[in-house]
């Protein structure tokens, strides 16, 4: 028995476009446009009315956005899954579609198969992005991983580096030799490192430094 075909919405400005679109549609078994919309008002009105399984959606529309369009809809009926389908590649784009709820973000320069890819893995519950977009996703996560914050941020850059050191076991004398500054100096760093942290003595301070990873 087949299975009930893919319903889907085509939202974009331009009707050459959505002529593409349909076509592509049309010669595909298993999946039918039910609707087209010009703008994000028309977008939000037929999504309720005719429940597609799926939406291509355009960014940059007259009135009302592609973005805030999904975002409204996705409030309304979350079960319908929306591809963002647009020629904006910048992170702001990408972000505000995702937060708006979209499963699916591609460019307007992807092939055929891709766009007919995202469109059964949407239906199916899934969320697909185009490989240059996965990767800037990627990249994103990666760089607030590498800007989390230090330990004990109550202390200076220097005196962290003079912890980590004494974390490593080194005497004041190594401290200075390694950093270029006077003995003094170091055993000032030294007496905030204990008072910042509350600790009474540099042993309880290389335990706290090792316990965060320091040395």
């Amino acid at each position: 028995m087949d299975s009930d075909p893919i319903h889907i919405l085509i939202v974009d400005d331009h009707e050459p476009f959505r002529d593409g679109l349909r076509a592509l549609f049309a010669s595909m078994p298993g999946m039918v446009v039910i609707g087209e919309a010009a703008n994000g008002e028309e977008a939000i009105d037929k999504a309720i009315k005719l429940q597609p399984d799926v939406i291509l959606m355009d960014i940059q529309m007259p009135g009302m956005n592609g973005v805030e369009a999904t975002r409204r809809i996705y409030q309304s009926t979350p079960h319908i899954g929306v591809i963002v389908l647009t020629m904006f590649d910048d992170d702001d784009s990408v972000f505000a579609a995702m937060r708006a709820g979209a499963r699916g973000y591609l460019l307007k320069g992807a092939d055929q198969a891709e766009i007919l890819r995202a469109v059964h893995s949407v239906a199916s519950g899934e969320a697909l992005f185009s490989p240059g977009i996965a990767r800037r996703l990627i990249n994103f996560f990666s760089q607030l991983n590498d800007q989390a914050p230090p330990p004990f941020p109550e202390l200076t850059d220097r005196e962290r580096e003079v912890l980590d050191l004494l974390a490593r076991g080194m005497s004041n004398a190594e401290i200075a030799v390694s950093l270029v500054i006077s003995q003094k100096t170091v055993r000032n760093h030294v007496s905030n490192i204990l008072n910042k942290l509350q600790v009474v003595d540099r042993v309880q301070a290389i335990i706290r430094a090792r316990d965060a990873g320091l040395g």
